[in-house]
């Protein structure tokens, strides 16, 4: 899928509940989970944990984890569904606040929310 706003800004807006929903993680919870703050740590644990994509937006503090459509979730955060949208950069675009943390590695890639689950559980368990 190819986008003209990621060629002029390097992200884009895309719907909610059609290929893909999301979980939004706010950011102070997945870095409790991973133990650190530092970027390059939590980019490492979240592709360990994650198998599937995950963005973070610093403009909202929060990672959003893409799932399929009407995924189950009732952990922390929110399940983002149909009538909501979520920015979503350029492949390996890394110049905005928008960012991959675990980059997509093909077309129907997304994440279990059972793996999400597991790792915030390790924040309870320290």
């Amino acid at each position: 899928m190819r986008r003209p706003e990621w060629a002029r800004h390097g992200v884009t807006i895309l719907p909610l509940g059609i290929r893909f929903d999301a979980l939004r993680i706010p950011a102070p919870r997945v870095h409790t989970a991973v133990g650190s703050s530092d970027t390059a740590t939590v980019d490492v644990a979240l592709r360990a944990h994650m198998h599937g994509p995950v963005v973070r937006d610093t403009r909202t503090d929060c990672y959003y984890v893409l799932v399929a459509p009407g995924a189950t979730w009732d952990g922390p955060g929110a399940r983002l569904t149909s009538g909501t949208f979520v920015a979503v950069p350029r492949s390996h675009h890394q110049a905005s606040p928008v960012t991959w943390t675990v980059p997509p590695q093909h077309r129907d890639d997304l994440c279990d929310p059972a793996d999400l689950a597991a790792l915030l559980a390790l924040a309870v368990e320290s």
